[in-house]
């Protein structure tokens, strides 16, 4: 969509709803405005048939694209100024035309829900204005038998402004009961008012880079001492500020990429800009925020999706404004309004996370943070011990710069990795001998114990004895989990619960839960080490920031010696106690049909064995396995996490997946068996013919039936984004033209990370 640059006068306002239609409507301005005086980027009252909704102004035009006497005027302009600077509203429009998206859905996701619904945009302050009857009634001294009515109205005949609520309570006590009569009477107004912003802080001049020894924050706090390379790495971030640099910190679990975070934040700072951090789960980092909480001396913003409808509205408020002018969170927060961007992080940048999966706009916050930096003309960090694929890929190319923090002379040796083969050992309820044994020493030897199952639940499989029924999920197809704690069967995918039977529901024999969840293995820790202090750490135990809390300080603490966890452990938590790790279900990523389950899986053992001997001794990663001689397994014990890449990235050069193609998903799921298969046959019999573009499918997806829907998918793939995209741009709009459009449900997803 571009702005209209004819030299003729417009006309017309164009403004996009959230709604999912990819043209504008055309709009008159209010009355007594010309559509020059709406500035792009403001939000607009506009009729839509009978009902009236909320757009934003998002172009103009001579002439409308409907017949005049059609054309319908704006309702009511909201804004006073456009809630985009030019730079943002620029990113959004690179984001819908990218992932092929209708802008005014991805305009809406950017919002706060209270801004959707027409809250203002700035932080609103009460004030009170004595009227013209108000001023009559004083001068013939109408308030004297009311002392506390005539005060009032006298302070604020004093104030022909007006004044907020707060000053007058500091003038004068228990005054509300007064303000109610008098307003009563129309002798004063209380209206809302903009508050008033925040006052920038002066620009300062760069900082010299830091020298190892300690380093002032603004704050006045100590930072802790800098390695060479912690240093350089610093440095040379630095030196990029007021240009686009992609710029990649990889470094091992520990090894001080949030130093380096922090050091940069201070320095942009400084120098009057502004810092985006973004995360992959706010929830599950309470320490990051506290570490940038702690040594940054400015406000900082907290966005993600946990927060309140308020809380999101302030905290969105307060990066417009300027007033926090650091903002930390989670995918959503790429579209964070900050003014003066001076830089851009992306901590563990290849995290799944990053990735909106389901519903909306399926866009990748790292890579539409790697836009907008371009966009701004600032650098932008991607850290992570462990890169995507496609971040190795860039930077074999030269167009992203590599920085590496190998790991610190104060820190001790890599973990040592070793696989056990679980078939040549007695397992216990997922415990190998080998492990139950490493187990004993380094508790013994004062240590702690992680032990990684990433399958929360007791058990993922209820079966019958008798008969061999397994308890299914009614809505999927798939099997129910056993979560004994609570008596229950739940679906992980639909969420369905069910009382968990003693009885087989289709024999009446007995049943009994098959293979292991954090529950059991929990369990089965707690009956070989009854003396030993336990947690658990997944999404039943840790439901929401209080509980979380307690857990990581009961690690932190050395009150619990054994910690069982899923992935939840390994986001950003540094146990400095612990010092064996082990991964009991590796096996679990080796044989998946989708493409980066390899990939994943790899991450995920980096990731955790990162959290084994963090601070002076050398930890122990123990990996059990039945496929010991598997070489995923194999080049990641010889060559770390480099050297499994080396060796996947070539099979997947070989095959032409990401990042040595693109590809694009067409998703669509129906109430009836067939109905998304047919539709998606459908929308190919439309693809123009090209030699360019290669379409796969439809096929049924791996888990058919989710959620009582049944899901299928067409794969479109090419050796070059250009060409995919041309070809998405002919064909999406002819498959919203079919009749099946309307009785399906159906989303395109560009550069997915997974195919299933």
């Amino acid at each position: 969509m571009t702005v209209d640059n004819s030299s003729a006068s417009p006309g017309v306002l164009r403004v996009v709803i959230d709604a999912p239609l990819r043209t504008p409507f055309d709009y008159l301005p209010p009355p007594g405005l010309l559509p020059a005086g709406v500035p792009l980027g403001v939000r607009v009252r506009v009729p839509v048939g009978k009902r009236e909704t909320i757009g934003v102004v998002v172009d103009y035009a001579t002439e409308a694209s409907v017949s005049p006497d059609t054309l319908k005027a704006v309702h009511q302009v909201l804004d006073s100024a456009a809630l985009f600077d030019p730079a943002l509203l620029q990113l959004l429009r690179w984001t819908a035309d990218y992932y092929h998206h209708p802008l005014g859905e991805v305009i809406a996701a950017a919002l706060p829900r209270a801004l959707r619904d027409g809250a203002p945009a700035a932080a609103q302050v009460e004030r009170w204005t004595a009227t013209a009857a108000g001023l009559a009634a004083l001068a013939a001294d109408g308030a004297r038998r009311a002392p506390k009515q005539q005060a009032l109205l006298a302070l604020l005949a004093d104030h022909p402004s007006g004044m907020s609520g707060a000053t007058i309570t500091d003038r004068l006590a228990r005054w509300r009961e007064a303000a109610r009569a008098l307003q009563q009477r129309a002798w004063i107004e209380r209206h809302q008012a903009d508050a008033a912003p925040a006052v920038p802080r002066p620009a300062r001049p760069s900082p010299d880079a830091p020298q190892p020894d300690a380093l002032q924050t603004d704050s006045g706090r100590t930072a802790p001492e800098l390695s060479a390379a912690q240093v350089a790495a610093v440095a040379q971030i630095d030196a990029s500020a007021g240009q686009f640099a992609a710029w990649v910190l990889q470094g091992a679990t520990g090894s001080g990429k949030t130093e380096v975070y922090l050091q940069c934040a201070a320095r942009t700072l400084a120098r009057g800009g502004s810092v985006l951090v973004l995360v992959p789960e706010i929830g599950l980092t309470p320490q990051l925020v506290q570490r940038f909480r702690a040594r940054l001396d400015v406000e900082i913003a907290v966005l993600h999706s946990a927060l309140s409808d308020a809380e999101r509205l302030a905290a969105w408020r307060a990066a417009r404004a300027g007033q926090a002018r650091a903002v930390l969170g989670t995918r959503s927060a790429v579209f964070a309004p900050l003014p003066d961007l001076g830089l851009i992080v992306v901590d563990e940048e290849h995290d799944s996370s990053y990735k909106q999966h389901e519903g909306g706009c399926r866009y990748s916050a790292r890579d539409l943070a790697l836009v907008r930096a371009q966009q701004a003309q600032v650098p932008v960090v991607l850290g992570s011990a462990t890169p995507a694929f496609e971040t190795l890929q860039n930077l074999i190319g030269g167009r992203y710069r590599g920085l590496a923090l190998p790991r610190r002379e104060d820190q001790a040796p890599a973990p040592r990795l070793a696989l056990v083969d679980v078939r040549a050992h007695t397992v216990r309820h997922g415990l190998s001998n080998p492990v139950i044994d490493a187990m004993r020493r380094h508790l013994s030897a004062g240590g702690q114990v992680l032990l990684f199952i990433n399958r929360r639940g007791y058990a993922p499989t209820l079966l019958c004895t008798a008969c061999g029924w397994i308890a299914p999920c009614h809505a999927c197809d798939a099997r129910l989990t056993v979560h004994r704690a609570s008596s229950q069967l739940r679906c992980h995918h639909c969420g369905a619960v069910e009382a968990l039977p003693q009885r087989c529901l289709r024999c009446g024999f007995a049943v009994k839960p098959v293979g292991q969840g954090t529950e059991r293995v929990e369990e089965t820790v707690r009956e070989l080490f009854p003396d030993q202090a336990l947690l658990r750490l997944d999404r039943d135990t840790a439901t929401g920031p209080e509980q979380l809390d307690a857990i990581v300080e009961g690690v932190l603490s050395g009150t619990a010696r054994i910690l069982v966890g899923t992935q939840m452990v390994t986001k950003g938590h540094h146990f400095p106690g612990i010092s064996l790790v082990v991964v009991l279900n590796a096996d679990q990523g080796l044989f998946s049909t989708d493409f980066r389950a390899a990939e994943r899986l790899a991450q995920t053992i980096v990731q955790v064995a990162g959290r084994a001997g963090r601070e002076r001794i050398q930890g122990e990663v123990l990996i059990q396995t039945e496929y010991p001689e598997h070489p995923l397994l194999q080049s990641l014990l010889s060559g770390g996490y480099e050297g499994f890449a080396a060796t996947a990235m070539l099979e997947r050069e070989a095959a032409r997946w990401p990042p040595f193609g693109r590809l694009a998903v067409l998703r669509a799921s129906t109430r009836s068996n067939g109905g998304a298969l047919e539709f998606l046959a459908a929308a190919r019999q439309l693809a123009p013919s090209t030699r360019e573009v290669r379409l796969l499918g439809p096929v049924a997806a791996a888990m058919a039936r989710r959620a009582d829907r049944y899901h299928a998918q067409l794969l479109i793939e090419s050796a070059e984004r250009g060409p995919l995209h041309r070809f998405i741009d002919d064909w999406l709009p002819q498959v919203e033209t079919l009749a099946r459009a309307r009785r399906v449900r159906y989303a395109l997803d560009v550069d997915p990370i997974d195919i299933q």
